[in-house]
Protein backbone atom coordinates (compact mmCIF):
# COMPACT_ATOMS: atom_id res chain seq x y z
CA UNK A 1 0.00 0.00 0.00
CA UNK A 2 2.54 2.14 1.04
CA UNK A 3 4.59 1.71 -2.27
CA UNK A 4 1.67 1.86 -4.14
CA UNK A 5 0.92 5.80 -2.79
CA UNK A 6 4.31 6.69 -3.14
CA UNK A 7 4.88 5.52 -6.81
CA UNK A 8 4.47 8.64 -8.66
CA UNK A 9 7.01 10.21 -7.07
CA UNK A 10 9.42 7.81 -5.56
CA UNK A 11 11.22 4.18 -6.51
CA UNK A 12 11.38 1.28 -4.02
CA UNK A 13 15.14 2.44 -2.74
CA UNK A 14 14.04 6.22 -2.02
CA UNK A 15 10.79 5.21 0.06
CA UNK A 16 13.35 2.61 1.71
CA UNK A 17 16.08 5.66 2.73
CA UNK A 18 13.10 8.36 3.42
CA UNK A 19 13.63 9.64 7.12
CA UNK A 20 10.65 8.11 8.88
CA UNK A 21 8.96 11.61 9.60
CA UNK A 22 8.92 12.55 5.90
CA UNK A 23 6.87 9.34 5.31
CA UNK A 24 4.69 9.74 7.94
CA UNK A 25 3.88 13.82 6.74
CA UNK A 26 3.35 12.42 3.50
CA UNK A 27 1.06 9.56 4.08
CA UNK A 28 -1.18 12.40 6.13
CA UNK A 29 -1.32 14.41 3.03
CA UNK A 30 -2.47 11.41 1.15
CA UNK A 31 -5.09 10.86 4.09
CA UNK A 32 -6.24 13.76 4.24
CA UNK A 33 -6.44 15.10 0.42
CA UNK A 34 -7.24 11.36 -0.94
CA UNK A 35 -5.79 9.28 -3.35
CA UNK A 36 -6.08 10.74 -7.01
CA UNK A 37 -8.69 8.64 -8.90
CA UNK A 38 -10.53 9.55 -12.46
CA UNK A 39 -13.41 8.03 -14.60
CA UNK A 40 -13.59 8.16 -18.50
CA UNK A 41 -17.03 9.14 -19.61
CA UNK A 42 -17.70 9.52 -23.21
CA UNK A 43 -20.43 12.03 -24.37
CA UNK A 44 -22.41 11.52 -28.04
CA UNK A 45 -21.88 8.33 -29.25
CA UNK A 46 -21.58 7.06 -31.62
CA UNK A 47 -19.61 10.10 -33.09
CA UNK A 48 -19.96 13.47 -32.12
CA UNK A 49 -18.52 17.13 -31.57
CA UNK A 50 -17.24 17.97 -35.18
CA UNK A 51 -20.40 18.04 -37.53
CA UNK A 52 -18.71 15.39 -39.83
CA UNK A 53 -21.10 13.20 -41.66
CA UNK A 54 -19.77 9.56 -41.60
CA UNK A 55 -21.61 6.73 -43.52
CA UNK A 56 -22.22 3.54 -41.65
CA UNK A 57 -18.45 1.72 -42.57
CA UNK A 58 -16.56 4.93 -41.96
CA UNK A 59 -18.04 5.38 -38.28
CA UNK A 60 -17.13 1.31 -37.96
CA UNK A 61 -13.54 2.24 -38.47
CA UNK A 62 -13.89 5.04 -36.46
CA UNK A 63 -15.43 2.94 -33.48
CA UNK A 64 -12.70 0.64 -33.84
CA UNK A 65 -10.02 3.05 -34.18
CA UNK A 66 -11.63 5.45 -30.83
CA UNK A 67 -11.48 2.28 -28.48
CA UNK A 68 -8.31 0.20 -29.20
CA UNK A 69 -6.47 2.76 -27.08
CA UNK A 70 -8.93 2.27 -24.54
CA UNK A 71 -8.94 -1.39 -25.03
CA UNK A 72 -5.14 -1.71 -24.61
CA UNK A 73 -4.65 0.29 -21.73
CA UNK A 74 -7.48 -2.01 -19.96
CA UNK A 75 -8.67 1.33 -18.33
CA UNK A 76 -12.88 1.39 -17.26
CA UNK A 77 -15.10 3.83 -19.42
CA UNK A 78 -18.54 4.28 -20.32
CA UNK A 79 -19.88 6.38 -23.26
CA UNK A 80 -23.30 8.23 -23.18
CA UNK A 81 -25.00 7.81 -26.51
CA UNK A 82 -27.87 9.80 -29.32
CA UNK A 83 -29.68 6.99 -30.57
CA UNK A 84 -31.11 9.15 -33.21
CA UNK A 85 -28.83 12.00 -33.51
CA UNK A 86 -27.35 10.04 -36.42
CA UNK A 87 -30.63 9.86 -38.90
CA UNK A 88 -28.32 7.84 -41.92
CA UNK A 89 -28.09 4.85 -38.83
CA UNK A 90 -30.43 2.45 -39.11
CA UNK A 91 -31.29 0.31 -35.30
CA UNK A 92 -29.66 -2.59 -36.65
CA UNK A 93 -25.94 -0.21 -37.42
CA UNK A 94 -26.22 1.45 -34.18
CA UNK A 95 -26.56 -1.75 -32.69
CA UNK A 96 -23.78 -2.87 -34.05
CA UNK A 97 -21.53 0.13 -33.14
CA UNK A 98 -22.82 -0.58 -29.48
CA UNK A 99 -21.72 -3.63 -29.68
CA UNK A 100 -18.43 -2.85 -29.88
CA UNK A 101 -18.48 -0.47 -27.23
CA UNK A 102 -19.01 -3.53 -24.74
CA UNK A 103 -17.11 -5.95 -26.79
CA UNK A 104 -14.08 -3.52 -25.60
CA UNK A 105 -14.57 -4.04 -21.98
CA UNK A 106 -17.04 -0.46 -21.99
CA UNK A 107 -20.23 0.19 -20.44
CA UNK A 108 -23.09 2.49 -21.75
CA UNK A 109 -25.66 5.24 -20.64
CA UNK A 110 -28.49 7.30 -22.33
CA UNK A 111 -27.45 11.10 -23.57
CA UNK A 112 -31.12 11.39 -24.57
CA UNK A 113 -32.24 10.56 -28.05
CA UNK A 114 -31.32 13.60 -30.12
CA UNK A 115 -29.53 15.54 -27.53
CA UNK A 116 -31.89 18.19 -26.65
CA UNK A 117 -31.18 21.71 -24.71
CA UNK A 118 -33.30 21.44 -21.20
CA UNK A 119 -32.46 25.33 -20.74
CA UNK A 120 -35.08 25.14 -24.82
CA UNK A 121 -37.75 23.12 -24.17
CA UNK A 122 -40.69 21.57 -21.77
CA UNK A 123 -39.71 19.03 -18.78
CA UNK A 124 -41.90 16.73 -20.76
CA UNK A 125 -41.16 16.46 -24.36
CA UNK A 126 -36.94 16.58 -22.63
CA UNK A 127 -38.40 13.61 -21.00
CA UNK A 128 -39.96 11.84 -24.08
CA UNK A 129 -36.50 12.36 -25.70
CA UNK A 130 -34.76 10.56 -23.04
CA UNK A 131 -37.67 7.16 -23.71
CA UNK A 132 -36.69 7.93 -27.42
CA UNK A 133 -33.24 7.25 -26.58
CA UNK A 134 -33.18 4.19 -24.83
CA UNK A 135 -34.41 1.06 -26.72
CA UNK A 136 -31.38 0.22 -28.31
CA UNK A 137 -28.60 1.15 -26.40
CA UNK A 138 -30.50 -1.06 -23.67
CA UNK A 139 -30.98 -4.22 -25.67
CA UNK A 140 -27.83 -3.99 -26.52
CA UNK A 141 -26.69 -4.15 -22.40
CA UNK A 142 -30.13 -6.24 -21.75
CA UNK A 143 -28.11 -9.13 -24.27
CA UNK A 144 -25.32 -9.19 -22.47
CA UNK A 145 -26.98 -9.55 -19.15
CA UNK A 146 -26.39 -6.14 -18.23
CA UNK A 147 -28.76 -2.65 -16.98
CA UNK A 148 -29.12 0.59 -18.38
CA UNK A 149 -28.62 2.61 -15.26
CA UNK A 150 -26.50 5.68 -16.22
CA UNK A 151 -28.11 9.21 -17.78
CA UNK A 152 -26.18 12.31 -18.76
CA UNK A 153 -27.51 15.78 -18.78
CA UNK A 154 -26.97 17.19 -22.72
CA UNK A 155 -24.89 20.50 -21.91
CA UNK A 156 -24.33 19.30 -18.81
CA UNK A 157 -27.93 21.71 -18.25
CA UNK A 158 -30.19 20.23 -15.32
CA UNK A 159 -33.05 23.05 -15.14
CA UNK A 160 -33.24 26.82 -14.56
CA UNK A 161 -35.08 26.33 -11.87
CA UNK A 162 -35.78 23.90 -9.13
CA UNK A 163 -39.49 22.88 -9.97
CA UNK A 164 -37.92 21.41 -13.17
CA UNK A 165 -34.60 20.30 -11.46
CA UNK A 166 -36.23 18.93 -8.78
CA UNK A 167 -39.04 17.09 -11.55
CA UNK A 168 -36.40 15.74 -14.01
CA UNK A 169 -34.40 14.03 -10.73
CA UNK A 170 -37.64 12.08 -9.31
CA UNK A 171 -38.55 11.36 -13.30
CA UNK A 172 -34.71 9.91 -13.67
CA UNK A 173 -35.63 8.04 -10.07
CA UNK A 174 -38.29 6.65 -10.82
CA UNK A 175 -37.16 5.02 -14.41
CA UNK A 176 -34.34 3.86 -12.96
CA UNK A 177 -31.61 5.72 -13.46
CA UNK A 178 -28.54 7.35 -11.57
CA UNK A 179 -27.47 10.72 -12.96
CA UNK A 180 -23.48 10.63 -14.29
CA UNK A 181 -22.14 14.00 -13.04
CA UNK A 182 -19.05 15.61 -14.20
CA UNK A 183 -16.16 17.39 -11.83
CA UNK A 184 -13.15 17.65 -15.00
CA UNK A 185 -15.15 19.67 -17.12
CA UNK A 186 -14.08 21.06 -20.17
CA UNK A 187 -13.99 22.63 -23.83
CA UNK A 188 -12.53 19.41 -25.87
CA UNK A 189 -15.36 20.46 -28.26
CA UNK A 190 -13.98 23.29 -29.11
CA UNK A 191 -10.46 21.72 -29.89
CA UNK A 192 -11.76 18.95 -31.47
CA UNK A 193 -14.13 20.99 -34.00
CA UNK A 194 -10.94 23.54 -34.89
CA UNK A 195 -9.10 19.30 -35.30
CA UNK A 196 -11.28 18.43 -37.71
CA UNK A 197 -11.65 21.19 -39.52
CA UNK A 198 -7.41 20.48 -40.10
CA UNK A 199 -7.23 17.19 -40.81
CA UNK A 200 -10.37 17.44 -43.50
CA UNK A 201 -8.02 20.04 -45.23
CA UNK A 202 -5.20 17.69 -45.17
CA UNK A 203 -2.90 20.22 -42.37
CA UNK A 204 -1.42 17.58 -40.58
CA UNK A 205 1.13 20.13 -39.19
CA UNK A 206 -1.59 22.09 -38.04
CA UNK A 207 -3.52 19.23 -36.46
CA UNK A 208 -0.54 18.24 -34.59
CA UNK A 209 -0.38 21.49 -33.16
CA UNK A 210 -3.81 21.53 -31.73
CA UNK A 211 -3.29 18.08 -30.25
CA UNK A 212 -0.88 19.39 -27.82
CA UNK A 213 -2.28 22.74 -27.08
CA UNK A 214 -5.21 20.20 -26.16
CA UNK A 215 -2.97 18.26 -23.97
CA UNK A 216 -1.57 21.05 -22.49
CA UNK A 217 -4.65 22.64 -21.77
CA UNK A 218 -6.23 19.42 -20.48
CA UNK A 219 -3.62 19.11 -17.89
CA UNK A 220 -4.74 22.53 -16.27
CA UNK A 221 -8.15 21.59 -16.38
CA UNK A 222 -7.14 18.26 -14.57
CA UNK A 223 -4.78 20.45 -11.98
CA UNK A 224 -7.41 23.35 -11.74
CA UNK A 225 -10.47 20.73 -10.44
CA UNK A 226 -7.90 18.52 -8.39
CA UNK A 227 -6.97 21.71 -6.14
CA UNK A 228 -10.67 23.39 -6.31
CA UNK A 229 -11.95 20.10 -4.98
CA UNK A 230 -9.33 20.01 -1.69
CA UNK A 231 -10.93 23.95 -1.46
CA UNK A 232 -14.40 22.70 -1.82
CA UNK A 233 -14.63 19.61 -0.08
CA UNK A 234 -11.11 19.68 1.95
CA UNK A 235 -10.20 16.19 0.20
CA UNK A 236 -9.92 15.02 -3.08
CA UNK A 237 -12.41 12.88 -4.61
CA UNK A 238 -12.54 10.05 -7.46
CA UNK A 239 -12.93 12.88 -10.77
CA UNK A 240 -15.30 11.95 -13.17
CA UNK A 241 -13.87 13.12 -16.70
CA UNK A 242 -16.35 14.24 -19.90
CA UNK A 243 -14.97 13.98 -23.27
CA UNK A 244 -16.73 13.04 -26.05
CA UNK A 245 -16.58 10.87 -29.54
CA UNK A 246 -14.39 13.05 -31.71
CA UNK A 247 -11.72 12.63 -33.89
CA UNK A 248 -9.17 14.53 -31.41
CA UNK A 249 -10.04 12.17 -28.74
CA UNK A 250 -9.67 9.16 -31.13
CA UNK A 251 -6.09 10.66 -32.02
CA UNK A 252 -5.30 11.89 -28.59
CA UNK A 253 -6.49 9.33 -26.49
CA UNK A 254 -2.84 7.35 -25.71
CA UNK A 255 -1.23 10.93 -24.48
CA UNK A 256 -4.14 11.90 -22.79
CA UNK A 257 -4.36 8.20 -20.49
CA UNK A 258 -0.13 8.93 -20.26
CA UNK A 259 -0.80 12.52 -19.20
CA UNK A 260 -2.96 11.08 -15.78
CA UNK A 261 -0.72 8.28 -15.13
CA UNK A 262 2.16 11.00 -14.69
CA UNK A 263 0.10 12.78 -12.60
CA UNK A 264 -0.58 10.22 -10.01
CA UNK A 265 -3.90 9.33 -11.09
CA UNK A 266 -5.63 5.53 -11.06
CA UNK A 267 -8.36 4.89 -13.54
CA UNK A 268 -11.75 3.83 -11.36
CA UNK A 269 -15.60 2.84 -13.27
CA UNK A 270 -17.97 5.22 -13.13
CA UNK A 271 -19.62 3.21 -10.75
CA UNK A 272 -16.80 2.92 -8.46
CA UNK A 273 -16.61 6.78 -8.33
CA UNK A 274 -19.81 7.47 -7.53
CA UNK A 275 -19.89 5.20 -4.38
CA UNK A 276 -17.83 8.35 -2.82
CA UNK A 277 -19.73 10.06 -0.34
CA UNK A 278 -18.75 13.43 -2.15
CA UNK A 279 -21.27 12.76 -4.95
CA UNK A 280 -24.04 12.70 -2.38
CA UNK A 281 -23.49 16.22 -1.25
CA UNK A 282 -26.00 19.11 -1.64
CA UNK A 283 -26.56 20.37 -5.15
CA UNK A 284 -29.07 23.01 -5.03
CA UNK A 285 -27.42 24.98 -8.19
CA UNK A 286 -30.92 26.18 -10.77
CA UNK A 287 -29.61 28.51 -13.72
CA UNK A 288 -28.60 28.18 -17.15
CA UNK A 289 -25.06 27.01 -16.74
CA UNK A 290 -23.76 23.45 -17.64
CA UNK A 291 -20.77 23.29 -15.19
CA UNK A 292 -18.79 20.73 -13.13
CA UNK A 293 -20.82 19.34 -10.62
CA UNK A 294 -17.30 20.86 -8.13
CA UNK A 295 -19.15 24.36 -8.83
CA UNK A 296 -22.41 23.46 -8.21
CA UNK A 297 -21.14 22.62 -4.61
CA UNK A 298 -19.43 25.67 -4.23
CA UNK A 299 -22.22 27.65 -4.97
CA UNK A 300 -24.24 25.45 -2.71
CA UNK A 301 -22.29 26.29 -0.12
CA UNK A 302 -22.41 30.02 -1.22
CA UNK A 303 -18.65 30.11 -1.88
CA UNK A 304 -17.63 32.11 -5.03
CA UNK A 305 -17.33 30.94 -7.76
CA UNK A 306 -13.96 30.07 -9.39
CA UNK A 307 -13.74 28.91 -13.47
CA UNK A 308 -11.32 26.66 -14.69
CA UNK A 309 -8.80 27.74 -16.91
CA UNK A 310 -9.43 29.08 -20.57
CA UNK A 311 -8.84 27.74 -23.96
CA UNK A 312 -6.13 29.03 -25.83
CA UNK A 313 -7.34 32.33 -27.91
CA UNK A 314 -5.86 31.26 -30.69
CA UNK A 315 -8.27 28.03 -30.77
CA UNK A 316 -11.23 29.48 -30.03
CA UNK A 317 -10.77 32.42 -32.48
CA UNK A 318 -10.79 29.62 -34.82
CA UNK A 319 -13.59 28.22 -33.68
CA UNK A 320 -15.90 30.94 -33.09
CA UNK A 321 -14.90 32.20 -36.78
CA UNK A 322 -16.59 28.96 -37.31
CA UNK A 323 -19.72 28.52 -35.17
CA UNK A 324 -20.31 32.37 -33.51
CA UNK A 325 -19.10 33.67 -29.99
CA UNK A 326 -22.43 32.02 -28.68
CA UNK A 327 -20.89 28.40 -26.97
Amino acid sequence: MLMRMLRPIYNRRQVANLPYITVVLFLGTVQAQGLKQVAITIDDLPHGGTGIAYTFPELQRFTKEFLEPLEHARVPFIGFVNERRRATLNPAQLRSLLDMWLESGGDLGNHTATHPDLNRISLDKYEQDILAGEAVTRATLEAEGRKLRYFRHPFLHAGQDLDTKHGLEQWLAAHGYTVAPVTLDNSDYIFASVYATALQHGDRKKADSIRAEYISYMQSIVDFFDRRAVEVLGRRLPQILLIHASELNRDAMPVLLDMFRKSGYTFVSLEEALKDPAYKEPDDYAGPKGFSWIHRWALTKGMPLKMEPDEPKAVLREYERAHGSNR
